[in-house]
């Protein structure tokens, strides 16, 4: 038994050894130089002012363009699908500028102990945190805080107060 076990494995190697991959010849080479013929394509209004103008634009004017709020269902600290292109951009911003430094606020509504939404809070904080790092932010770029219930954006005990309260505010610093 021993030596069929043997034979099979000598066989195997050699059968593997003597099987070669084809060698697959490199395409010829494209060319990638552009004549006159634009086929149609103009730049008509590509150089009419703004950031497309060729001025330089820094990191804290784009920042200052993009939303900065996530908002989060009750008692829930997952971002939302409506907000994780929001997430996704400052990502993309963090990663572009090393020197960027954001701060993520977490907040909670009313309902709860103060602890509990504290925790909370930074639970939400985070989530976000964990997501503009998995999207190219680095740790040292991003810190956290949780205010729990404490500095509610809208006042009141109706839904709507409720969520515009359930937040993480990104601060750029």
């Amino acid at each position: 038994m021993r030596y069929i076990k043997e034979l099979i494995a000598l066989t195997a190697v050699f059968l593997f050894a003597g099987c070669t991959q084809p060698t697959v010849p490199d395409p010829d080479p494209v060319d990638t130089t552009y004549g006159s013929d634009t086929g149609g394509v103009t730049t008509d209004g590509v150089d009419d002012g703004g950031w497309g103008a060729g001025e330089e634009v820094s990191w804290d004017q784009m920042a200052e363009n993009l939303p900065a709020v996530i908002y989060f269902e009750f008692d829930s600290s997952d971002i939302r699908a409506q907000d994780a292109d929001t997430v996704r951009r400052h990502a993309i911003l963090l990663a572009d500028n090393p020197d960027a430094r954001v701060l993520l606020e977490g907040h909670a509504d009313e309902r709860g102990s103060r602890e509990y939404n504290i925790g909370l809070g930074e639970r939400r904080a985070q989530s976000v945190r964990r997501a503009l790092m998995f999207q190219g932010g680095q740790t040292n770029q991003i810190r956290t805080v949780s205010f729990g219930e404490e500095r509610p954006a809208a006042t009141g005990s109706s839904e709507s107060a409720y969520s515009q309260n359930r937040r993480v505010e990104i601060r750029y610093e």
